[in-house]
């Protein structure tokens, strides 16, 4: 951060910095944890559908319309690319011998969000996610 503050023509105190890079990074790791644990949400999508909050519907259908639209070219790229993302074998395993075969023919739109109303207690607004 103090590198692209430089960059720009900005002076930032030493202190400013740091706190600015600490919590920037922190941020970015705990999306990347988000993103890993959304992606195996549930291992793919276990039972084909899954109620959850809509943001975190709409995360999970990005990130998993994405692998399955590079699964379905099943070389070592797309599996190198698979498994970059998907830590766990087993869900990188399904995602290429039955999800992506399934939607060979298709392009995009693998996945269904259907919002179901409120969540009781913090009225959070709730969805269900599921394989097309």
């Amino acid at each position: 951060v103090k590198n692209k503050a430089a960059l720009l023509g900005m002076e930032l105190p030493d202190k400013i910095a740091a706190y600015v890079a600490e919590n920037v990074t922190a941020n970015v790791r705990q999306l990347e944890g988000t993103i890993n644990k959304i992606l195996a949400y549930k291992d793919l999508l276990g039972d084909d559908a899954d109620e959850t909050t809509v943001t975190r519907a709409k995360e999970v259908r990005a990130m998993t319309e994405k692998m399955i639209t590079v699964a379905k070219n099943s070389d070592l790229h797309s599996k190198r690319q698979v498994f970059a993302f998907v830590t766990k074998e087993a869900v990188a395993k399904k995602l290429f011998d039955e999800i992506a075969p399934k939607y060979a023919e298709r392009n995009g739109g693998y996945t269904r969000i259907i919002k179901i109303g409120p969540r009781r207690g913090d009225a959070a607004e709730m969805a269900i996610i599921e394989l097309v």
